[in-house]
Order: C-alpha cells, then sequence, then structure tokens
C-alpha cells in the first residue's frame, strides 16, 4: 500500500508540476498555443468542463465529477489495501489515483482540468488536449487491468499446498 501512496504522491507532484510550468510560467493561459515539435507535440491550452473529451461540457457537472473522482480514488486504495497485489498493480494504482487526484485539484481550483498536450502525427490534426493525470489515469487503468487478479498471498498458498 505504501508503494501506491508514494506512486500517487509522485504522479500528482509531476502533474501539478508541468501544469504550473506549461500554463502559468509559459503563459500558456494567454498564448494560447505553443508550437513544440510541430506537427507532433504542440502546446494548446484547453479548459475541460466535461467529462472525457469535453463530454456533457455543456453543463454543471464540476461537482459531480469531484465526486466521482473521489469515490473511484477511495474504492481503489481500499481494495489495494484489503486485496494488495503485485508491485505492478500497486504501482499501477498509484498511477490512477494521482493522476485522478491532480484533475480533482484542477476542477476545485480552476472550476474546469486545465489540458495542454495536444499531439498530431502523419498528417492528422488531433483536436484534443490531455495532460499529465489524464495519462496517468489511462496507464493505471490498462495497469490494473493486466496485474490484479492473482495476489502474492494466493501464490504461497498454492506453492505450500
Amino acid at each position: 500500500m505504501k508503494l501506491t501512496l508514494w506512486t500517487a504522491f509522485w504522479i500528482f507532484l509531476l502533474d501539478q508540476a508541468t501544469k504550473y510550468i506549461v500554463v502559468h510560467a509559459l503563459n500558456l493561459i494567454e498564448r494560447g498555443v505553443i508550437e513544440v515539435m510541430p506537427p507532433y507535440l504542440t502546446f494548446r491550452m484547453a479548459w475541460n468542463y466535461g467529462v472525457n473529451f469535453g463530454l456533457f461540457a455543456g453543463y454543471d457537472l464540476r461537482w459531480i465529477l469531484i465526486g466521482v473522482a473521489l469515490v473511484i480514488t477511495a474504492v481503489v486504495l481500499y481494495w489495494m489495501h484489503r486485496e494488495g497485489g503485485s508491485k505492478w498493480a500497486l504501482i499501477s494504482a498509484g498511477f490512477l489515483v494521482g493522476g485522478a487526484i491532480g484533475n480533482v485539484i484542477d476542477r476545485v481550483l480552476y472550476g474546469a482540468v486545465a489540458d495542454f498536450l495536444n499531439m498530431s502525427c502523419c498528417g492528422v490534426e488531433n483536436p484534443y488536449a490531455f495532460n499529465v493525470a489524464d495519462i496517468a489515469i489511462f496507464v493505471g487503468a490498462i495497469g490494473l487491468v493486466f496485474f490484479t487478479g492473482e495476489t502474492p498471498k494466493d501464490k504461497r498458498k498454492k506453492k505450500s499446498a
């Protein structure tokens, strides 16, 4: 469980640091766009008031989305505390929790999630932006799918039987 909390802490810190540097220190909030490695990577300011890809952005869901993220965070933490899991499952849970808390902080501070990473390739222009927290949530969720199930405790029981 300690591994989950430390991973969550570092992911949260990385997310908030990148948002502060890009949005405030590089003044993306006023500049709107910064070409980093065109056309592959562009910093493009986007405030996400909705859920994934801005869905339902026209509705005031701020506190509902904060509540949902906090409930999911609590469930994942309880799950890891109760069931344990492999090192990779615990790290995956930390990625998901750290990313979720990073986006919750944005919603509390700004009323929306600060997205700024925009990646395009091969003549296809991606209209969406995302952030480090979004990447962490995705990686964490995929990791939990692949690395949970049989815990080290289960493996020990099978060996001794």
